[in-house]
C-alpha cells in the first residue's frame, strides 16, 4: 500500500471500531506542539472537526486571546491571569458583594461587572438581560471547564467575542434562520407564520445565550467550538435543525406560545444528533467557513 492508502485504511478502520478522529487528534497535537501556535490553523481545525475534550480549554484560550501564541510565555501569562482573578475576587469579598455561599456563576458575573465598571450599587439590583445571558453561559461553561480561573477567563472572553466581534452579526441571525428554514422546509416555516410564531421564537436563548440552558453541555461544546473559532452562523443551523427534528411536534401545535414553550424545553436525548446534523447543514450551505460570522 502507498502511504496515502495506508492512512485512509487506518481512518476507515478506526471509525469502524469506534476510534473516529484519531488522525485529526494527531494533527491537532502536532499543531499544539509548535513553538508558536498558528491561530489560523487552529481556527480552521476547530471549524472542520470537533475538539478532543482534553485539548478544548487550551485551544479556546488560544483562540480567545487569553494565551499568547508563544509557548514559553504561557506559564507566566496564566500566572498573571490567576493573580488578577484572585485580586478581583478579594475586592468583591471585601465590599461584601459575594460570599462563600454565592453560586460560582454569579461570582463570575460580579467579577465581569467589576472589570467593566458596571457593578451595581447593591447585589439585590435586578439583573439586565445581558447579565442573564452571562449567567446562562457561565453555568454551562462550569460543566465544560474544570479550573475556576480558566472558566472565568474563557467565559469573560467568550462574552467579549459575542458583544464585540459578533455585535453586528447577532441581530441578523433571526432573518438568516428564516431564510435557511425556508430552504430546508418551506411548509414548516409557513406553519410558523400562520401561527404568528416567527417573531416570538426563543431567539435570545438561541443566539444571545448560544443555546446555553437549551442543549446539554456535552453537545453544546461542539457548537461553541465553531463560535469560538470564528463563526456565529452555526447557531442558525442548530436552530433550523431543532425545528426539522421536532417538525411533527411543532406542526401539531397551533399557537405561538405553545411552540415557543416547547422549543425552550426540547427533549435532551436528541441533542447529539441535532448538533451533528446542524454542522452538516452549516457545511452544506456555507462550505467550511473560516473566520466568517
Amino acid at each position: 500500500m502507498t502511504d496515502d492508502s495506508q492512512r485512509n485504511f487506518r481512518s476507515v478502520y478506526y471509525e469502524k471500531v469506534g476510534f473516529r478522529g484519531v488522525e485529526e487528534k494527531k494533527s491537532l497535537e502536532i499543531l499544539l506542539k509548535d513553538d508558536r501556535l498558528d491561530i489560523e490553523k487552529l481556527c480552521t481545525f476547530s471549524q472542520r472537526f470537533p475538539l478532543p475534550s482534553m485539548y478544548r480549554a487550551l485551544v479556546w484560550k488560544a483562540l480567545l486571546g487569553i494565551l499568547p501564541p508563544h509557548h514559553d510565555t504561557h506559564a507566566q501569562v496564566m500566572a498573571y491571569r490567576k493573580d488578577q482573578y484572585h485580586d478581583i475576587l478579594h475586592a468583591l469579598t471585601v465590599v461584601r458583594f459575594i460570599s462563600d455561599a454565592t453560586p460560582q456563576a454569579e461570582v463570575y458575573l460580579r467579577m465581569y461587572q467589576l472589570e467593566l465598571g458596571k457593578l451595581p450599587r447593591r447585589p439585590s439590583f435586578p439583573l439586565e438581560p445581558e447579565d442573564e445571558a452571562f449567567l446562562a453561559i457561565a453555568r454551562a461553561m462550569e460543566e465544560m471547564v474544570e479550573d475556576s480561573v480558566d472558566c472565568y477567563w474563557i467565559t469573560r472572553c467568550f462574552m467579549k467575542q459575542l458583544n464585540n466581534k459578533y455585535r453586528d452579526a447577532l441581530p441578523q441571525l433571526p432573518k438568516a434562520f428564516e431564510h435557511y428554514l425556508n430552504l430546508e422546509d418551506s411548509r414548516l416555516l409557513s406553519h410558523l407564520k400562520t401561527c404568528s410564531a416567527v417573531s416570538k421564537l426563543p431567539y435570545d436563548l438561541w443566539f444571545k445565550r448560544c443555546f446555553a440552558g437549551c442543549l446539554p453541555e456535552s453537545s453544546l461544546q461542539r457548537v461553541w467550538d465553531k463560535v469560538v473559532s470564528g463563526s456565529c452562523k452555526i447557531l442558525v443551523f442548530v436552530a433550523v435543525e431543532i425545528l426539522l427534528t421536532f417538525k411533527i411536534k411543532v406542526m401539531a401545535l397551533s399557537s405561538a406560545e405553545k411552540i415557543t414553550t416547547f422549543l425552550e424545553n426540547i427533549p435532551q436525548d436528541s441533542s447529539d444528533a441535532i448538533v451533528s446534523k446542524a454542522i452538516d447543514l452549516w457545511h452544506k450551505h456555507c462550505g467550511t467557513p473560516v473566520h466568517s460570522a
